[in-house]
């Protein structure tokens, strides 16, 4: 199973979608999530959500784009090189 995900978070298209497309998406939901909680009475766990969980995905999303940026760096250095 590990083996699966470090393969999984080498390959650029996977990381391009969790990076910009599903971790953004979840951040947006779990926000109005936390805002509607906050909204309807439920302060403290609305703050939860806002604070803790809309965070994770964010922070998600931007190691995914930087992962994604060092895996295309080194395929792009071992097109240029193969002996490498």
């Amino acid at each position: 199973m590990k083996e699966a995900f470090r393969e999984l978070s080498r390959r650029p298209d996977i990381l391009f979608v969790l990076g910009y497309m599903l971790f953004p998406l979840l951040a947006l939901i779990c926000a109005g999530l936390g805002l509607w909680m906050v909204l309807t009475g439920q302060r403290i766990a609305g703050l939860i959500v806002l604070l803790v969980v809309t965070q994770v995905f964010a922070f998600s999303a931007f190691w995914a784009i930087n992962q994604r940026r060092k895996a295309l760096e080194l395929e792009q250095s071992t097109k240029e090189d193969p002996a490498a």
